[in-house]
């Protein structure tokens, strides 16, 4: 399945091994629709089933990576309709690709903008990027098995930051707490992201393979699908819930 606002390359430059699923939603700061979620979904498993890619990469637009999930797609469950099942095929599919996944981040990365990056194995990002969860403040909860992986990685007082407290980490902050690898130069983002993703196109596969399914174990993964579904239930069930349509009642009139 495709969406106009979602970009599937395959670069020449990169031999064709190098497969780039870029956000191209740039005047909704790339908010995550439900085609959008099926249309990365197929791409994801597209280049996994395909042996001549070797490496995901996922882009933004300049100054917005992402704002998060569509906001009218939460509002529609809300008001009784179906939240769908597209944003829970993604996170599974995310969690569970075979091959490395580098992301480049430059502006806003919002909800999803941010926890997509911790399933990535490489994340460059700018100076001026901000990674902020936002979920709490709208009386959701953590998603993407963010509560079960952030801890480890970025120990609990970032992560309670980050995932509960809603606080902004900026670009150095995200470094530091372990969200990304490196900071980079607005304009030299792009070339950092592709150079890393064509030198681990050109390792040895089966090794590259081996390696990561060390660092991301199998029994890791099986908890990682398990706190991503238990996270999805008591999302659902937030959503719902008349706390959050308080919240989700002042976000739409600070926005008039």
């Amino acid at each position: 399945m495709s969406d106009n606002h979602i970009v599937i390359e395959r670069p020449v430059s990169a031999g064709g091994a190098v497969q780039v699923i870029t956000l191209n939603r740039p005047d909704k700061k790339n908010a995550i629709t439900r085609p959008m979620y099926a249309a990365m979904t197929q791409a994801l498993r597209d280049g996994d089933g395909d042996d001549g890619v070797r490496v995901h990469v996922f882009l933004g637009q300049p100054g917005a990576f992402s704002a998060g999930n569509d906001m009218q797609d939460f509002m529609a469950y809300a008001m009784g309709g179906e939240l769908g099942k597209e944003v829970l095929e993604f996170l599974n599919t995310l969690a569970t690709v075979r091959k490395p996944i580098i992301s480049g981040v430059d502006g806003l990365a919002i909800g999803i903008g941010t926890t997509l990056h911790l399933h990535c194995d490489l994340t460059f990002a700018t100076s001026r990027s901000e990674f902020r969860t936002p979920f709490v403040d709208l009386a959701l909860v953590p998603e993407a098995a963010s509560s079960l992986i952030a801890p480890p990685v970025m120990g609990h007082q970032r992560a309670f930051a980050l995932l509960a407290a809603g606080y902004g980490f900026s670009a150095r902050q995200a470094q530091e707490a372990g969200i990304i690898f490196a900071l980079v130069d607005e304009d030299a983002l792009e070339d950092a992201v592709m150079q890393a993703a064509e030198a681990l196109a050109a390792k040895p596969p089966q090794a590259l393979a081996i390696a990561r399914d060390l660092i991301r174990s199998r029994e890791y993964r099986q908890d990682v699908l398990r706190r991503i579904d238990e996270e999805a239930q008591l999302f659902a069930r937030q959503l719902r819930s008349a706390e959050a349509k308080a919240a989700f009642d002042a976000f739409m009139a600070r926005k008039r």
